[in-house]
């Protein structure tokens, strides 16, 4: 798709801009600091001018703030403590800039007090081109050097950047220089990217939509295969468990307590970890359903308690607290034995008892979406969301004889195969989407790329 850009109109000439993330710019386009063409509204909600509080997200931009949801920082109470945000300011928060925390308002609002609001100094200039600027990403990392604080790498697979307490100063961010065309080629752009990124966002939209049914189809299976087994004909009882219904009736169920032990992790101060022997984190569990052969995770374990929190084939780990219910009670199967290790105490470890359980079965089984609504339906919520040992120990466990565990497993596993390569291509082509929407945004608002004026030929779409 990159393929695109480069056969695009071109300027008739181009210049050194003298700034390296731009490169060259055509002749005709100046290079301006960023203060001599946008001024910071710098308006207190004080007195009260108004309650709409307005919440800048990463995927939406400016948003209402009952918009939002549960998700990040709860509001003020005091509305003298915010800023104010008009329609048509870029709104940037100071200390997430450079992650692309920047939105274009479309209302009137009360603002977060670290967010900066920008505008035009002069009416002819066209806003939503600054903001395109804004949004690129090559624009955002040149920003890395003026922040105050500590950079994190947020995701290594789109190498998207995330910061804490990274806050860059209004005084230096007005340093910055930027290209500067005229107001109608401003205009021209903006109409152009907009145009353009919507399309694109609306195909990203579609196959992340894809990937979600892709992602429901495998949890049906997973759950149809370990509560109903692979054999529509087979006879069927009532399990006598409400949420699961009839299954199998040559399958038995028991509760988890009696047919193996629980155990919490080990709980240290922070000169336990780090070096040492293997241990295995509360993001090894969370993340996948069989734990990682090799752990990156070092703890300074005693021989007791590599002995007490010991990790062997066929172990089940839970994950037991967390800020939020969404991210308890998720569950990893260690297949192959960890030797002189331990785990941590955000984890309960499930060790079945010999005969019960086929580690591969295990592995599907207590990660079907069934479990989820009774793990979260008595789950202690007084501060931080958490599953206890009792709660785990009552998880009715359903248990075919072995060998039906095993062709249950690798009917499984055949399966989930083949949807997670397709979602994987699916994941494939939305990374390709955002490279050609990044690349377009830069080439656009640098001007390696003409975009065609109104009466000018068009440019190659």
């Amino acid at each position: 798709m990159t393929d695109l850009i480069s056969i695009m109109l071109k300027y008739a000439a181009y210049k050194d801009s003298g700034v390296e993330w731009i490169g060259e710019i055509p002749e005709e386009w100046k290079i301006e600091s960023l203060k001599t063409l946008l001024a910071e509204r710098k308006e207190k909600n004080d007195p009260v001018k108004t309650d709409n509080i307005l919440s800048l997200t990463m995927d939406r931009g400016v948003i209402p703030y009952a918009e939002k949801g549960a998700a990040g920082n709860k509001a003020k109470e005091d509305l003298t403590a915010y800023k104010l945000a008009y329609p048509g300011d870029i709104v940037i928060n100071s200390m997430n800039v450079i992650a692309g925390s920047v939105g274009l308002s479309k209302y009137f609002g009360a603002v977060s007090p670290v967010y900066y609001m920008l505008y035009p100094r002069d009416k002819e200039d066209v806003i939503s081109y600054f903001n395109a600027t804004f949004q690129n990403e090559a624009f955002q990392k040149s920003l890395i050097g003026l922040g105050n604080g500590i950079l994190i790498k947020k995701s290594e697979s789109s190498g998207k950047l995330n910061t804490i307490r990274m806050r860059i100063p209004m005084s230096r961010l007005n340093r910055v220089r930027i290209p500067y065309p005229k107001p109608s080629q401003q205009t021209a752009i903006a109409n152009f990217l907009n145009c353009k990124t919507e399309k694109i966002d609306q195909a990203i939209a579609i196959k992340e939509k894809q990937i979600q049914l892709l992602k429901e189809r495998k949890q049906i299976l997973i759950q149809t295969a370990v509560t109903k087994g692979l054999d529509p004909n087979v006879p069927m009882h009532d399990s006598g468990v409400k949420w699961i219904g009839e299954i199998p009736k040559h399958w038995g169920v028991k509760r988890l307590r009696l047919i193996g032990t629980t155990q919490n992790g080990i709980s240290a101060g922070a000169e336990y970890f780090g070096s040492g022997y293997p241990f295995v984190s509360y993001g090894d569990v969370y993340n996948n359903r069989e734990l990682p052969h090799i752990v990156k995770g070092l703890a300074e374990s005693s021989i007791r308690d590599r002995i007490q929190y010991s990790v062997k084939q066929g172990d089940v780990f839970f994950t037991r607290t967390s800020e939020t219910v969404e991210e308890i009670g998720f569950s990893s199967v260690c297949i192959e034995t960890i030797e002189n290790s331990t785990f941590a105490g955000f984890l309960i470890r499930f060790r079945p008892k010999p005969g019960f359980l086929e580690p591969e079965y295990s592995k599907y089984y207590f990660c079907a979406h069934i479990h989820r609504a009774y793990f979260v339906g008595d789950m202690n919520l007084v501060i931080r969301a958490s599953l206890s040992q009792e709660l785990l120990k009552n998880l009715p466990v359903l248990l075919p004889p072995k060998e039906e565990q095993i062709t249950i497993y690798n009917h499984i596993q055949t399966q989930s195969d083949k949807i997670d390569k397709a979602i994987a291509i699916q994941q494939k082509m939305i990374e390709r989407l955002k490279e050609y929407k990044a690349t377009l945004i830069n080439s656009a608002v640098t001007g390696k790329i003409k975009v065609p004026q109104t009466g000018e030929a068009k440019a190659v779409a």
